[in-house]
């Protein structure tokens, strides 16, 4: 596409929840444009947005997907994005860079709990929208009761642009109420006279909507009141204005799958969402100077590019997608990271239709475009010019919720896991993968089941890595509640030189949180100096492995006091092994005890389930910290303890009915009950002798 300026440019999102029709709408939209011949069907395999196998597997979508065309003058980036909450995190980095956003609503379900939280969103972000009532073509379309939830649990004045004609099988067209045209079905999109039996409700309507409009802008309004007609293209101008100021919200309705009503949204979109220069300016940190700096969307400012997502193959490398807020990324150039502090070299850029690309020379001010083969580059840094650097501010991609251990299933396959999980942590924020030292284990955590199952089947596919998946260990400690004096003496002799070591010891608790602590108060040379940091070796080697249940011992100090070595027998080796005899009679004398790790639960409830949620936590013996309002929400804080929420995720929305939200984090340790850490040990002592 040649010859086409900023304010030509159109970046619009289409947001809801899953099964709402968003896939369908973006193919109907390219079949409009004239980028397909025919209109993709979710499920068919031949979306030209779902291009992905696992998409094509689930029939729905997985991964953000951007395509452009070319309407009525302008260049659209239409970027179709996930809308179930295992897989929101490519919805999240889009938020970013559209200017505009569709939300599809399906007026057979209504408003969904996803849709919901990313109207929020927008709002909070100042994302102007238009609402699409999709489905009418089904026979249980209820778009006025659709249209009244949305006004309701919304909380906005939907102002309604298009009249539908009919509804299910008898869906014969819409009525564009800024036009007065009537558009039918299969008509290929000629305007046409309303039919006598929807006169009356499209006259009432288009009058509403042409008050709304009126509403926003006080010449209009007298005029208006002094009953003089209001053109169409003034109109559209202040529904324009007043939709960039958030001030009326256009709501249209139609069918995807027919491609009834979408011309009119088409038209609408191009009208009223802005382009990307008539969005507020963007602000980021000058690394060099330490202030935030503000760029205009223009080519004449310096180039500052961000990264919204990255697509990880293995055969056709790293694709990095961005979207250019100031100047112009060139061809065949070098452009900075700014937050990894690297030069990268560019090749040839080019433009996305689904997973085809189209190579174009450069990527202008306010467009989208990729290129392959960046080095260091990842979700979310900066790109911009060397000369000038600026780092845009982290995109707040949700934190993972739910975690499991993954194991490979043969032994061929452990050495590629950690690599093919590093690929896809690439492509995908939302995936977590860390390696936990005490229990060894190797921990994913994601989204949701779903999410982690689409991880599975990824390895499989991508990089030929089969897996399984299994609840992760809790890493529980151990701990003495009592001080302790106690001997440890090794003595050896096997007809040459021997080994004898020696050693008495005073452990007792510390405080929780305090670790361990080491003592020396040997006097008069009862144990050479050489020896003692072997005593303190081999403490430290017995509190790796409690005497409870073979857990970690934590917050004790141990005092090395007495002693005795033989001056031809002892050895560093002979020390670390009576230290470490020393410290485990001890603590089986020392009141041992099992502590279990705390964390602290913040959960984001809707008003009715706040009671349900509480009462969950307190049955998974947790502390309620507090209770704060927030919206239509409440914010419940509490201390859980880990073993009770490692799937808390699918609990937690079955309680809420899938609103509520929740993350959390690592408190501090407490002592586990003693009825439960009887049962912890059994099992600890079992796994042992099963091994």
């Amino acid at each position: 596409m040649k010859g086409y300026e900023t304010q030509h440019i159109r970046n619009i999102g289409l947001l809801s929840d899953g099964g709402t029709g968003k896939t369908t709408l973006a193919e109907a939209m390219l079949f409009n444009a004239g980028v397909t011949s025919r209109l993709g069907r979710v499920g068919e395999g031949n979306t030209v947005m779902d291009y992905d196998p696992d998409e094509h597997r689930r029939g729905c979508s997985i991964n953000a997907a951007v395509a452009f065309f070319s309407y009525k003058g302008r260049k659209v980036n239409l970027i179709d994005t996930p809308g179930y909450a295992n897989f929101i995190s490519d919805t999240i980095g889009c938020l970013r860079i559209i200017d505009g956003a569709i939300f599809v609503v399906s007026s057979v379900d209504g408003l969904k709990v996803q849709t919901e939280k990313l109207w929020h969103s927008t709002r909070e972000m100042g994302i102007p929208c238009i609402i699409f009532i999709n489905e009418l073509d089904k026979q249980q379309a209820e778009w006025e009761r659709v249209l009244t939830e949305v006004k309701g649990e919304l909380g906005i004045k939907p102002s309604l642009v298009s009249y539908p004609m009919g509804k299910g099988e008898g869906l014969k067209g819409v009525v564009d109420l800024l036009s007065g045209q009537a558009l039918f079905r299969g008509d290929g999109g000629s305007p046409s006279e309303v039919p006598e039996e929807y006169r009356e409700a499209v006259v009432a309507a288009r009058n509403e909507l042409i008050e709304d409009i009126a509403e926003t802008n006080d010449e209009l309004m007298e005029r208006y009141l002094e009953g003089e007609e209001l053109g169409q293209e003034e109109l559209v101008e202040a529904l324009a204005n007043g939709v960039k100021q958030g001030e009326i919200i256009p709501v249209l309705v139609g069918s995807a799958y027919e491609n009834v009503g979408v011309d009119v949204l088409m038209d609408l979109m191009v009208e009223v969402l802005p382009s990307p220069d008539g969005r507020p300016h963007v602000k980021g940190l000058n690394p060099k100077t330490g202030e935030e700096e503000e760029r205009r969307c223009s080519k004449e400012e310096p180039l500052a590019a961000l990264v919204f997502k990255t697509i990880s193959d293995p055969y056709a490398g790293k694709i990095t997608l961005f979207k250019v807020f100031s100047g112009i990324l060139e061809g065949d150039s070098t452009v900075y990271n700014s937050n990894r502090e690297v030069r990268e070299r560019v090749g040839k850029p080019f433009f996305m239709v689904g997973k085809e690309q189209r190579p174009c020379e450069r990527v202008i001010a306010g467009d989208i475009g990729a290129v392959a083969k960046l080095k260091e580059t990842r979700t979310g840094d900066s790109l911009c010019s060397p000369d000038a650097p600026l780092v845009f501010p982290p995109i707040p991609f949700p934190a993972p919720i739910l975690s499991f251990a993954i194991r490979a299933k043969s032994r061929s396959d452990e050495e590629k896991i950690s690599a093919a999980l590093q690929r896809l942590m690439e492509e995908d924020p939302g995936l977590g993968v860390n390696r936990d030292e005490q229990t060894k284990e190797l921990i994913i955590s994601g989204l949701g089941q779903l999410h982690l199952e689409t991880i599975v089947e990824r390895l499989k596919r991508k990089y030929g890595v089969e897996v399984e998946l299994h609840t992760p260990k809790v890493p529980y400690k151990e701990t003495i509640k009592k001080k302790v004096k106690m001997q440890g003496r090794y003595k050896k002799q096997t007809g040459g030189r021997g080994q004898y070591g020696d050693v008495w010891i005073e452990v007792e608790p510390l405080s929780r949180g305090e670790g361990f602590e080491f003592s020396n108060q040997i006097v008069g040379g009862a144990i050479p100096r050489q020896y003692i940091p072997s005593v303190e070796k081999g403490v430290r080697g017995a509190m790796q492995e409690g005497v409870l249940a073979g857990y970690p011992v934590v917050d004790v100090k141990v005092v090395l006091y007495d002693g005795s070595f033989h001056p031809v027998d002892s050895s560093d080796l002979a020390f670390q092994i009576a230290g470490s005899l020393a410290f485990k009679k001890a603590a089986a004398q020392a009141n041992p005890v099992l502590l279990e790790p705390i964390m602290t639960l913040e959960v984001i409830s809707p008003d009715e389930c706040v009671g349900d949620v509480i009462g969950d936590l307190n049955a998974k013996r947790g502390k309620i910290l507090g209770v704060e309002a927030k919206g239509k929400n409440q914010i419940i804080r509490a201390q859980v303890p880990l073993a009770e929420i490692l799937r808390y995720a699918p609990e937690l929305r079955s309680i809420t009915g899938g609103r509520g939200t929740y993350s959390m984090e690592f408190s501090h340790y407490e002592e586990v009950p003693p009825h439960l850490a009887q049962r912890i040990i059994e099992e600890s002592k079992g796994e042992a002798g099963g091994s």
